[in-house]
């Protein structure tokens, strides 16, 4: 390669990292202004203020348990579904595939009338749950199915993926060892994919806890009662903006924190890989 090569080829080079640099910054710009803007317009005062207000804290509660609960759900209702589509074919798993990850491309607002269509009072089930005096919609229960509701894809993939990779000659092993298929998922299988598990459970914690638009048009947005964070961000914005602003900073933070969790846990599962 002639030096005028060379040097058009370091031009070259130069110009593209410029441009990539560029672009990346403009990125970064755009998504850390928005996110940077939360934390100036409130002071540390009324920051705490606002997060100890009885309306804030009846919205962390009621996320919290919510959140938590609806992922436990998850998992285990998830966990056999993800095995068993992760370790045997038959006929139609793509179709439960596909309808396992369809919440997650439906627009909340689909979602939450879909539940309100089948668990409202007049709903598909609803109607059958009136005659025992059961009421799902607008109730915290409506809160809990609606985070599963969107939530569950995230475990199930994640899980799907995580039996996946466990290599099956290792349940082959335990298998001819004696165990039973039962004591072979929970003392080989399950150990070995914990890690990517754990992953898919943090995930899906954070989607229950960050859910908003299922919840508003199945749940209702009353506080104590259906009121989770991003509800409360909603509804304090014309009356009480220190609210909404002390609730979105929280769900920055910990949106950040869970991301970094994952990337920690993603790593280090491949450097002991």
């Amino acid at each position: 390669m002639s030096s005028t090569d060379t040097r058009k080829h370091s031009a070259t080079r130069i110009g593209t990292m410029v441009v990539a640099g560029g672009l990346i910054l403009l990125f970064l710009v755009f998504i850390t202004i928005p996110l940077l803007s939360l934390f100036t317009r409130v002071s540390v005062e009324d920051f705490i203020t606002a997060l100890t207000s009885p309306l804030a804290m009846d919205a962390l509660w009621l996320s919290a348990v919510t959140a938590t609960f609806s992922t436990v759900v998850v998992v285990v209702l998830g966990t056999p579904l993800a095995y068993v589509n992760a370790r045997f074919p038959y006929r139609g798993r793509n179709v439960v595939d596909t309808l396992t990850d369809l919440p997650i491309v439906l627009p909340p607002t689909v979602a939450g009338l879909a539940l309100l269509m089948a668990f409202g009072r007049n709903g598909l089930l609803g109607q059958y749950l009136t005659v025992f005096d059961i009421q799902i919609a607008f109730t915290t229960i409506a809160v809990v199915i609606a985070q599963i509701f969107v939530a569950s894809p995230f475990y199930i993939r994640q899980a799907r993926s995580s039996f996946e990779a466990v290599d099956v000659n290792f349940e082959y092993a335990s298998r001819t060892l004696g165990a039973t298929p039962v004591q072979t998922f929970f003392k080989v299988t399950l150990p070995l994919a914990a890690s990517s598990l754990l992953s898919g459970i943090i995930m899906t914690f954070a989607r229950a806890l960050g859910e908003f638009g299922a919840t508003l048009m199945f749940a209702g947005n009353f506080q104590g009662k259906t009121q989770t964070m991003p509800l409360a961000i909603y509804g304090e914005l014309q009356s009480d903006m220190a609210v909404s602003i002390a609730l979105a900073i929280l769900l920055v933070v910990f949106s950040f924190g869970i991301i970094l969790v994952v990337k920690y846990i993603g790593k280090r599962e491949s450097v002991y890989a």
